[in-house]
Parts: C-alpha cells; sequence; structure tokens
C-alpha cells in the first residue's frame, strides 16, 4: 500500500522556520523524482520545489526561492522542505508528491503572530 505521511506542520510566527517530512512506503522511493505543493484558500495548488530521484538539481518557484529548501534521504524513504523567512502568504495546506503518481493526504502550516 503506497503512503506519504507527513509531519511537521503547524503554527509558527513571521520570520520563523519549520521542517515539513514526508515518509514514504509501499513504493521504490529512490526511482521517483519528488515535489512539494501548497495550496491556500481559494487558490490552485501551486509547486513550490522540486527534487531528482539522487538529489540533484532542485528548483524552487520564485515565491520561496532563497527561503525554502527541498532534500530527500533515500536510506529513511524521506524528502524533507526546510522552510526560513516564513511569511504570512507561506500560510497552506502543504502536500508532497511522488514523480506524477502518487499524494500525500496535506499538512498545514499556518504563519501567524
Amino acid at each position: 500500500q503506497v503512503q506519504l505521511v507527513e509531519s511537521g506542520g503547524g503554527l509558527v510566527q513571521p520570520g520563523g522556520s519549520l521542517r515539513l517530512s514526508c515518509l514514504a512506503s509501499g513504493f521504490a522511493f529512490s526511482t521517483y523524482a519528488m515535489s512539494w505543493y501548497r495550496q491556500s484558500p481559494g487558490k490552485e495548488r501551486e509547486a513550490v520545489a522540486f527534487i531528482s530521484r539522487y538529489g540533484r538539481s532542485p528548483n524552487y518557484s520564485d515565491s520561496v526561492k532563497g527561503r525554502f529548501t527541498i532534500s530527500r534521504d533515500n536510506t529513511k524513504n524521506t524528502v524533507y522542505l526546510q522552510m526560513n523567512s516564513l511569511k504570512p502568504e507561506d500560510t497552506a495546506v502543504y502536500y508532497c508528491k511522488a514523480g506524477s503518481d502518487y499524494w500525500s493526504k496535506g499538512t498545514l502550516v499556518t504563519v501567524s503572530s
């Protein structure tokens, strides 16, 4: 059974940091590129970060470039999203995605004072 389970979401003040983790099981994690997406109320889901199968060539949306870092540990079947200098507009449900096949259920990140 394929599962993508996130952890690390929550409430943080503007300027703060959070690290999201997404633990994969039920498929060959190391053969999949991984992505993080987010969706804010009333907006479409948007891609924020991508990393290749071997952890090379990360890329980011302009809205998070320089503040967010995607990484992965294929020995732990886990992809991470380190989020620094968080802004209220980063408030969203964050999802991880494996290739074009599998989605997580989402975790809420709220940036508010």
